[in-house]
């Protein structure tokens, strides 16, 4: 039997969350552009929580912005889906089903705008959220003048054009606009495009005050894994389960965070999801959950990448089950990043507690994350997320042979470009295709004829690809040799073994 609302009453079993009928019939409070699984595993869910708890007490139109595909499963299902979140949460493992009611209905903008439109004259509409890929958001001028806009940013001053002239210009009637787009500042930037073709259209002054005094575009950060649809013979399995088919079934981890930035009172009485889980935080400023994920799990990510895929490891997963590879993994963030990170706005047990998470993150076991993925454009990676924290430990030279010179020897040694049999494309030592766009600089720095060391230390002084001179990191570049070398002579996880004794003892 199909997962609808119809079918509801007849598939509530105890192995599952689900909701009450009566929150199929509460108003339209969010349009939602993007249909993806991130909005689905994340805003929706929280969301949906709220109602169930009674906080929030509104459902959600859902903007299916491309032309591929239909809403027919939404449709069928009447847009309810479950959520399967599964992982670790406080070192233990957790697994559950939600069915989440929180999507009323889903229109397409290629086929229903003006249905689309017609939602700006709902008066308990009141947020509007976005995940329409990083290249979403981007100035579109001739949007300014299309009947039917390409761009987000044209479909959104369309609606809020028209909300605007609805309600003449009232205050109350503005929105809070929150994209989820993996973008820093995403609200700002979005705000500063809609306002540019706003003046293109020519829409006048008194519209654009009201478009930036009575609606608020909060910038906001989320996190959370969601591979979306399982394996088909995990979701077989599940269904049977449960008792019931779902083709918009989805799955997460448990690990979860939206951190939305406001300063506005009305803004936070209208979010009041949030105080549905502490997952949901508005602040001011959410810089410091940015560093937080960015130097702990993403800095993380980029230190160890080479010594798993030296090691042979092909997932995170597998990585963190071997007690090596794990020790190494947490020492270089609870003993390394962490103190680093905290030495800010953030104390040090809230940056160790976020490590703690990332170690739980990492091993969950119903996530297939591959190491060749986050090896993808590795050296601007290792840029943005590492070398503040390489110049941060090294500034006082305490730590001349740590455990980021590790990770990054292992990067280099991971990423040595080799001219691949096809003469276009660049390889590693393991015959990896190298996604790269910094694999030719790195290449033509091997091929000097250099020493290996004075090669090594070139790279590091190559501020085109680091945007400074690591080579004046005092003790990091004999420390990134000696590993290097250490690298050539030892399996990575038998250095680290006898790394990490050393260090014990």
């Amino acid at each position: 039997m199909r997962l609808s609302a119809e079918n509801m009453e007849q598939l509530r079993s105890a192995n599952a969350e689900w909701p009450d009928q009566s929150l199929l019939h509460l108003p339209e409070k969010v349009l939602q552009f993007g249909t993806g699984v991130l909005l689905r595993g994340l805003p929706d869910y929280f969301i949906d929580k709220a109602n169930k708890q009674g906080l929030f007490n509104g459902r959600i139109v859902v903007i299916k912005s491309t032309d591929r595909g239909g809403t027919d499963a939404f449709d069928v299902q009447n847009g309810l889906y479950s959520l399967l979140e599964r992982g670790y949460e406080a070192g233990a493992k957790t697994e559950k089903v939600i069915v989440n009611a929180a999507i009323s209905r889903v229109l397409s903008a290629a086929t229903q705008w003006n249905e689309i439109l017609a939602c700006a004259e709902n008066k308990d509409l009141q947020i509007i959220i976005s995940n329409t890929t990083e290249v979403g958001i981007t100035l579109v001028t001739t949007d300014a003048t299309a009947l039917l806009p390409v761009s987000y940013p044209g479909k959104l001053l369309a609606f809020l054009l028209k909300r605007y002239h609805y309600f003449n210009g009232a205050q109350e009637a503005g929105m809070v606009i929150i994209p989820t787009e993996l973008i820093t500042d995403n609200g700002a930037k979005l705000k500063a495009i809609v306002t540019e073709l706003a003046r293109l259209k020519e829409t006048g002054d008194e519209f654009i005050y009201w478009l930036h005094t009575a609606n608020d575009f909060c910038s906001s950060l989320v996190d959370r894994i969601v591979p979306g649809k399982p394996a088909k013979a995990d979701q077989e399995q599940t269904e049977a389960i449960l008792g019931f088919e779902d083709e918009l079934m989805i799955m997460s981890e448990t690990y979860r965070l939206w951190a939305i930035e406001t300063d506005r009172e009305r803004t936070r009485n209208i979010l009041s999801f949030a105080l549905a889980d502490k997952g949901v935080v508005l602040a001011k400023d959410i810089n410091r959950f940015r560093e937080l994920k960015l130097r702990l799990l993403n800095g993380t990510h980029s230190f160890s990448c080479g010594l798993a895929g030296l090691s042979g490891f092909r997932l995170v997963k597998e990585a963190m089950q071997d007690e090596t590879f794990t020790a190494f993994i947490s020492a270089l963030m609870l003993e390394e990043i962490a103190p680093i990170v905290a030495r800010g706005d953030i104390d040090k047990k809230e940056a160790e507690a976020f490590a703690l998470e990332v170690m739980d993150r990492f091993r969950n076991p119903y996530i297939d994350h591959q190491w060749e993925h986050i090896a993808v454009q590795y050296t601007s990676k290792m840029a943005m997320r590492n070398v503040p924290l390489i110049q941060a430990l090294y500034q006082s030279g305490e730590k001349p042979n740590s455990y980021m010179a590790l990770g990054f020897a292992a990067y280099l040694h991971f990423m040595k470009p080799l001219l691949g049999r096809d003469g276009k494309n660049y390889v590693n030592q393991q015959g990896m295709i190298l996604n790269d766009d910094k694999a030719d600089s790195l290449f033509k720095h091997w091929n000097l004829g250099l020493s290996v060391e004075a090669t090594i230390t070139q790279i590091l002084s190559d501020q085109h690809i680091w945007g400074a001179n690591l080579s004046s990191c005092k003790g990091f570049a004999e420390a990134v040799i000696t590993n290097y070398f250490q690298l050539l002579e030892q399996q990575p996880l038998a250095l680290l073994k006898t790394n990490r004794q050393k260090s014990v003892a």
